[in-house]
């Protein structure tokens, strides 16, 4: 418990931060929330679509973020979106912000298909920087933030051939071999990514071996992860690899 503690200590953002940094990241987690919403309600997206448009609009941010401005200000990002997400689901059913991420198919426990991928991925970005390091952290961020986002819309879209996942409660659930193999493809270049953002890596054909490794494996562990819980072992998993082999 004394490393997490350390780290949240150790990032909390000065005062000059917050107040300057603070208002314009919910006010982007606010419009990326905003955007989503109405791509559901005006050009009628299916949730499976603006949940996702959200999800990669954050993860990309809080990268972005981070090769920026450094670990404290991503998590000053962190705790701005969770106030625009704890909002939505406040608001409940029938409001633009929680209709843009609240699957309809998770119905009755919709509002907790929005809260258990929210816990999952401050579960893991947490870990991920704590065990690993904020580089390796990196990679799994970028993982879940674009293979993952990028597999529901596939499969809603393009999936033919479905298979039932395992879920935590009585909803079932299902993902598709064409949104798996989107996620292998984007996890290959999310982790391609994450070795260009890291100061003392360079791609070489050894390096692309592990790439590719790895992104096989974050497959599989997102094919078989539960309902909802996919962004705590997407972000921990290839965290873990990264920091193993590279």
């Amino acid at each position: 418990m004394q490393p997490f503690v350390d780290f949240l200590v150790t990032n909390m953002p000065p005062l000059k931060t917050i107040l300057l940094f603070g208002p314009v990241g919910l006010l982007w987690a606010s419009v990326c929330l905003i955007v989503a919403g109405m791509l559901k309600r005006r050009a009628d997206w299916p949730t499976g679509y603006t949940r996702k448009t959200f999800h990669f609009l954050i993860f990309t941010s809080a990268v972005i973020v981070h090769a920026v401005w450094g670990t404290s200000t991503m998590c000053l990002f962190g705790g701005m979106t969770s106030l625009v997400i704890l909002f939505a689901v406040l608001r409940g059913e029938g409001n633009l912000l929680f209709e843009a991420i609240a699957r309809e198919k998770d119905a009755p426990r919709r509002a907790w298909f929005v809260v258990a991928p929210y816990f999952a991925t401050l579960i893991g970005g947490v870990t991920s920087h704590v065990w690993f390091g904020s580089h390796a952290a990196v990679a799994g961020m970028l993982v879940t933030g674009l293979a993952d986002a990028i597999a529901e819309p596939v499969g809603t879209r393009f999936g033919k051939h479905p298979y039932r996942v395992i879920t935590l409660t009585e909803a079932t659930c299902t993902r598709t071999i064409e949104g798996s193999t989107a996620v292998f493809i984007a996890s290959i270049l999310s982790l391609v990514i994450a070795v260009q953002l890291h100061p003392d890596l360079q791609l070489s054909w050894s390096v692309m071996g592990i790439v590719f490794g790895v992104a096989a494996i974050s497959t599989l562990v997102e094919a078989v992860s539960p309902h909802g819980w996919d962004n705590l072992t997407l972000q921990l998993l290839p965290s873990w690899l990264v920091w193993s082999w590279l």
